[in-house]
C-alpha cells in the first residue's frame, strides 16, 4: 500500500496547530505569526492585534497556543512570543 500523507515540513505542522487555535484568537481580535523556529525547539511567534496588548495574553500563549503547538508538533519544546522594540524619539 503506497502511503498518500503528504511529507509535511515542520512549518507546516506548526501553521496547521495555530490554525486550530486561530478562529478564538480571531474572534477576539487578535492573531499570532510564527518569527522562527530555533534549532533548539524554540517557536517564537509575534502577539498580532488585540493579542498584542491583552493582559491575558500570556494565558493564552501558554494554555492555549503553547498547548495546541507541543500537542501537534513534538519538535517544538517550547513557545516564546516576541514583542517588537518601541523605537526611541
Amino acid at each position: 500500500m503506497e502511503n498518500t500523507t503528504p511529507n509535511l515540513t515542520l512549518l507546516d505542522k506548526i501553521e496547521t496547530a495555530l490554525n486550530s487555535i486561530r478562529p478564538y484568537l480571531k474572534e477576539d481580535g487578535g492573531d499570532v505569526r510564527v518569527v522562527n523556529i530555533a534549532t533548539n525547539g524554540i517557536l517564537q511567534i509575534e502577539m498580532l492585534g488585540a493579542c498584542g496588548d491583552c493582559p491575558m495574553s500570556k494565558m493564552t500563549l501558554k494554555a492555549g497556543i503553547e498547548q495546541a503547538v507541543l500537542k501537534a508538533v513534538p519538535e517544538i519544546k517550547a513557545v516564546q512570543a516576541i514583542y517588537p522594540v518601541a523605537a526611541d524619539f
